[in-house]
């Protein structure tokens, strides 16, 4: 990266973090753009993609004088004229310097939400012009930062990695192995340093409550298994007082191994069946 344009993006990362806190008026954010990117526009519809998107749309013919339309009749948020003659005029080096003036001017707002804002109009413009230009969320590119969503899914990716923390955190339960991991990982990603500590702060609080809820459903399934038992126990205990337990061994013996049923007539299959289902009554005494 160059200096200048590591210059910048040290910059425009502090004013983000300081504005966090507001909410930013994309209208306003557009305006500003617009007076750097979308110069002529009524008469140059494919002013944005030459000015602030690629070269391949071809130069911006302007006309001495002549302004977007959709900057407003207020100059609180444009770039005034005098600061456009210092502006780049390479277009990705113009939208990044954009940028950085911009989000100086409106309150609240982040290279996310010019990208978020602006990308589309370029592209659209860079469609009028002929050309495909996908933005790509060019800032980017341009200041060697990436978007929060992209950094989140980096570093999780590498701390649910089976060599670090593990999908279920069994391997970081302690703050020291966390750290270590996180400290790994978010060294191994650029252009994040802007949303490291809200990313941490978030994976931690993810851990807590992974590791809360796994102690919590263990508690219920030992609960569980303990008013299974104790419920098999208290069956046991009323059919053996009942002696439903050896009625029905009795009943089922006479049934399925006896050839006359334990009918009146064959009352040794009955003592037979009695003396085979006696194991219930031994069993029965060994229960509290």
């Amino acid at each position: 990266m160059k200096p200048h344009t590591l210059f910048l993006a040290l910059s425009i990362a502090s004013i983000g973090t300081a504005n966090a806190a507001t909410t930013c008026s994309r209208a306003n954010l557009t305006r500003c753009l617009d007076s750097a990117c979308a110069l002529n526009l009524s008469a140059n519809p494919a002013a944005r993609c030459q000015y602030c998107g690629t070269s391949s749309a071809g130069e911006p013919k302007t006309p001495k004088g002549m302004r977007s339309v959709s900057v407003g009749t207020s100059a609180k948020y444009n770039i005034s004229d005098k600061d456009l003659k210092n502006a780049p005029t390479d277009p990705g080096e113009r939208y990044a310097w954009a940028t950085s003036q911009c989000i100086k001017k409106v309150t609240g707002c982040t290279t996310d939400d010019v990208t978020d804002t602006y990308d589309t109009l370029i592209e659209q413009s860079c469609k009028a012009a002929g050309v495909s230009a996908k933005m790509n969320r060019a800032l980017e590119t341009a200041f060697d930062t990436k978007s929060r969503s992209a950094c989140e899914s980096e570093i999780q990716l590498c701390i649910f990695a089976d060599n670090h923390c593990t999908s279920d955190f069994r391997k970081c339960e302690s703050n020291t192995d966390f750290d270590k991991f996180f400290s790994s990982c978010s060294v191994s990603v650029s252009g994040c340093d802007e949303h490291i500590s809200e990313i941490r702060g978030e994976l931690l609080a993810t851990r807590d409550s992974m590791i809360k809820n796994a102690d919590t459903l263990l508690a219920k399934i030992v609960a569980g298994y303990s008013a299974a038992r104790e419920n098999k126990i208290a069956e046991i205990k009323s059919g053996c007082a009942e002696k439903r337990f050896y009625e029905s061994c009795i009943e089922t013996v006479c049934k399925n191994n006896m050839n006359n049923q334990c009918g009146a007539d064959f009352e040794f299959e009955k003592t037979m069946a009695i003396q085979l289902c006696k194991f219930y009554d031994t069993a029965c005494a060994t229960i509290d």
